[in-house]
């Protein structure tokens, strides 16, 4: 039995690998929740949702965020970006736009446009998005999706030039 202790301890300090890796259809589904987020000085409630299905060529991310402003108001965005697998191992590029040739590609970060790219890593899909300002800036938005009991654990960071500017962190149960 302690061979076997030893053997386990080897293998998580010197793997390198989480030793649960997911498959991106075990991501497949629709998850809703709800956070509290700092805004503007006060806090506010967020409900998220995010759906993640199949596609012909690999998987498309579907979300949604309705901020509920202090004065009543509500502020919703939702996006919806596509993704196939790369040359590299669990990493996808965004098929955000089709070329001349009818294949699908991302957008150009250089003309303001987001550069978009997910990766599958142990139990976590994180979607990146890389956004360059018109003095050369930039701000990176992280969506961490891991995968738990009943749903998703999500946690969201937005940078701009080193800074941090939101963070987020929310249960999403699977609907």
């Amino acid at each position: 039995m302690k061979k076997l202790y030893s053997l386990v301890t080897i293998l998580i300090l010197f793997c390198g690998h989480p030793l649960f890796a997911a498959d991106i259809s075990d991501f497949f589904g629709a998850y809703t929740g709800s956070a509290k987020v700092e805004d503007d000085g006060g806090t506010v409630a967020r409900d998220m949702g995010v759906r993640i299905t199949q596609t012909e060529t690999g998987f498309k991310v579907t979300w949604t965020s309705i901020t509920h402003k202090q004065d009543g108001r509500l502020k919703e965005k939702k996006y919806t970006i596509g993704f196939v697998p790369s040359a590299r191992e669990n990493i996808y590029a965004s098929a955000m736009k089709t070329n001349v040739f009818g294949k699908s590609e991302p957008l150009d970060p250089l003309k303001g446009d987001p550069y978009v790219w997910s990766r599958l890593s142990g139990d976590t899909l994180t979607l990146y998005s890389l956004l360059i300002d018109e003095e050369g800036g930039y701000e990176v938005q992280e969506y961490d999706r891991t995968l738990t009991d009943g749903g998703l654990q999500l946690e969201y960071r937005r940078i701009r030039n080193s800074t941090p500017l939101t963070t987020i962190n929310a249960f999403l149960a699977r609907n």
